[in-house]
């Protein structure tokens, strides 16, 4: 997957790639990324047939915090 640079585009824009064994790990990590950060949210995750585990990109501001990191 191409990177789209308006995501990269200033300091603290930040493009996580993401690989788990499954599709529920994944939805654990990136709520887990929320609570620190800005992110995109949950997106789709994606399997590529004949490979172990699954996919995801979250886009997320780390100069934004998450409702966590707020506290």
């Amino acid at each position: 997957m191409n990177i789209d640079t308006q995501h990269i585009d200033e300091p603290g824009l930040v493009v996580l790639d993401i690989t788990a064994a499954d599709e529920t790990t994944t939805h654990a990590v990136v709520a887990e990324l929320e609570q620190w950060w800005a992110t995109s949210g949950i997106v789709p995750v994606q399997s590529e047939p004949g490979a172990q585990g699954v996919k995801a990109r979250v886009y997320a501001d780390i100069r934004r915090r998450g409702p966590a990191a707020s506290a």
